[in-house]
């Protein structure tokens, strides 16, 4: 069994956000590859099973129904074009050129009341939503973004434990940043799903279908999004930093 470490979102090693990827011939128990999952202890690894075309997703703690980052660092594994079979549905990705592209179902955010102050205390929220399986606010300026510090403790025990926090910026057309400890993940590097929620947020109130979001975490990453009615096409790039076999 082949697998593979891989930066997705980038075009340098120890950038972007790093996923596990194991290719398979047949499928697997799945306590089997969370055991797997476990170990790697990447934010997401990703199974690809060549006899179903099946993809699965695996935190260190928890399997996703949907993750973007891993999913384009498969089909940057792979090459060509992909068709998925997963949770979420039909799933179609293709390598070109240095360039892997994602075409994902929408997540348009929808306006909620949930009461985010004790989790980021002092920040001027503008806008509260919920996708389908985040919390999302939008808050003043890509500053206020960058050096947030929100209580992890308390986002773990709301809802899904997920929260997406963006802002427009003056490097790219907005900022964002990640966090989900509900799900073993205190921040996200780079994280393909959640620009399905920024894509038609940003799309619809900047008036512009093709845009650029910067994933503000530690390490960093760019993601081009190009909103298509109830589709976002992601395009990011990958580097494959790690390659070998499992014995077990």
């Amino acid at each position: 069994m082949r697998f593979f470490i891989v930066d997705a979102f980038t075009d340098r090693a120890f950038a972007g956000n790093s996923a596990g990827v194991v290719l398979l011939d047949e499928p697997a128990d799945p306590a089997w590859m969370q055991a797997v999952a476990a170990e790697m202890k990447h934010a997401e690894t990703a199974f690809h099973v060549a006899a179903t075309k099946s993809l699965r997703w695996f935190t260190p703690v928890v399997e996703v129904a949907f993750c973007g980052h891993a999913t384009l660092a498969v089909t940057h594994v792979l090459g060509g074009e992909q068709t998925y079979d997963t949770k979420s549905g039909e799933l179609r990705a293709t390598a070109k050129d240095g360039w892997v592209e994602l075409d994902f179902p929408s997540d348009p955010p929808r306006p909620t009341d949930d009461d985010l102050s004790e989790i980021l205390p002092g920040v001027d929220i503008e806008y509260t939503g919920r996708g389908a399986e985040n919390l999302f606010a939008v808050v003043k300026d890509a500053e206020t973004v960058r050096t947030l510090e929100p209580d992890l403790d308390k986002l773990k025990h709301t809802w899904t434990g997920r929260l997406l926090v963006t802002a427009q910026s003056d490097k790219t057309d907005y900022v964002s940043r990640f966090f989900a400890p509900g799900i073993g993940i205190d921040e996200d590097p780079v994280t393909g799903s959640a620009h399905c929620i920024l894509s038609p947020y940003w799309s619809e109130r900047l008036n512009e279908k093709e845009l650029t979001g910067e994933q503000a975490s530690a390490r960093g990453g760019l993601v081009r999004t190009r909103q298509d009615g109830d589709r976002v096409h992601l395009t990011g790039q990958a580097v494959t930093v790690l390659s070998g076999e499992l014995h077990v």
